[in-house]
């Protein structure tokens, strides 16, 4: 953690003081992890503001900052912070608390820091890419798993329990996000999660999953067929396909994400599908499931070694149906890594 918090000094001017309250970043810079906590960084001082159920536990991982016990009163606290300037998480510091602060350190201007520290998160380090890797494992065995499950008959929450199950079992210790499972027409909303729904012969099914392996994520989605395949489903898959695995082959350092985003919409636009490509092309992922950097058109980010993202186009057509195909990658200095090793073949069930 101490190449973290130098890496964040660096960014700090000296009169600078980073508040940090949101639980992803709280574990990135502390290995903490519990919530229940607030980090102080500065260039002199590295402060672990916690309550005594967690006093042992914040001595055990985070042996870099000096631990502080909320009963001393947060003015006492911040009387040790000498800096003019406060960067905080305007997502993670909620009115009532920001209102507070700010009336204790009157003399003290507070400027939002979310991009800043977020952004020190984006190149993974080795072992964050290897807990990643073996999560989007995890993954991987999931989804050869429920392709003998899954059957005409069965409910999505049925098929998303499974999934969730598996993973847990064989050593996730949670779910990156909410399961999607979306099946027939339901397989059009890019977010479906899982409901009562059977799935019958000719639907598509599309699967979104990933767990958390040691503290990170993983992500991935298969589309498969139940039971037959119609020629327009061949069709849209086929051209999800084709669009996904020439932008994971075009991935590498240097490339600026907005371009390609652009490359996977003029594939899929080209082949006559432009309009049901409703979202970005991709997203890091590592402590969140969502996290910069982001392969869409707003995105300035250049990749770098060490960048995990998403490439996961998709086709939705209401009424019919729809097609996403996700592989997990890792950017490296030469050949990128797919994380994903599931195979993106069509698959009839």
């Amino acid at each position: 953690m101490d190449s973290r918090i130098d890496a964040l000094r660096r960014k700090l001017s000296c009169e600078q003081a980073a508040l940090i309250t949101g639980k992803p970043n709280i574990f990135y810079y502390s290995g903490f992890t519990s919530e229940d906590a607030v980090l102080i960084i500065s260039h002199d001082r590295a402060m672990l503001v916690t309550d005594s159920r967690y006093t042992i536990q914040a001595k055990q991982q985070s042996p870099s900052f000096q631990m502080r016990d909320v009963k001393e009163g947060w003015e006492t606290i911040f009387q040790d912070v000498s800096q003019t300037e406060i960067l905080y998480e305007q997502e993670h510091l909620t009115v009532s608390r920001f209102e507070k602060f700010k009336n204790l350190l009157p003399k003290k201007e507070f400027v939002w820091g979310s991009k800043l520290l977020d952004s020190l998160r984006m190149c993974k380090d080795s072992g964050e890419a290897a807990k990643i890797r073996e999560a989007e494992r995890l993954g991987d065995e999931a989804f050869s798993h429920i392709l003998k499950f899954i059957k005409a008959g069965k409910t999505e929450k049925e098929i998303a329990f499974e999934l969730e199950f598996f993973m847990r079992k064989n050593g996730a210790s949670g779910l990156s996000f909410e399961i999607i499972v979306a099946s027939g027409v339901r397989s059009s909303m890019p977010h479906g999660v899982a409901t009562d729904k059977t799935v019958e012969k000719g639907d598509f099914v599309t699967l979104d999953f990933g767990c958390v392996f040691e503290g990170y994520c993983s992500d991935m989605t298969r589309t498969v067929v139940v039971g037959e395949c119609s020629d327009r489903q061949k069709e849209i898959y086929q051209t999800v396909l084709h669009t996904q695995t020439e932008i994971v082959s075009m991935l590498e350092k240097g490339k600026l994400c907005a371009d390609i985003d652009k490359a996977a919409r003029d594939i899929i636009a080209s082949a006559g599908f432009g309009e049901y490509f409703r979202h970005g092309l991709g997203h890091g992922v590592g402590i969140e499931i969502h996290e910069m950097p982001f392969l869409s058109s707003k995105s300035d980010v250049i990749l770098e070694a060490g960048h995990v993202v998403t490439v996961e186009p998709g086709i939705y057509i209401e009424g019919f149906g729809g097609v996403r195909i996700e592989d997990l990658v890792l950017i490296c200095d030469e050949k990128t890594e797919n994380l994903t090793h599931s195979s993106k073949e069509l698959l009839i069930i």
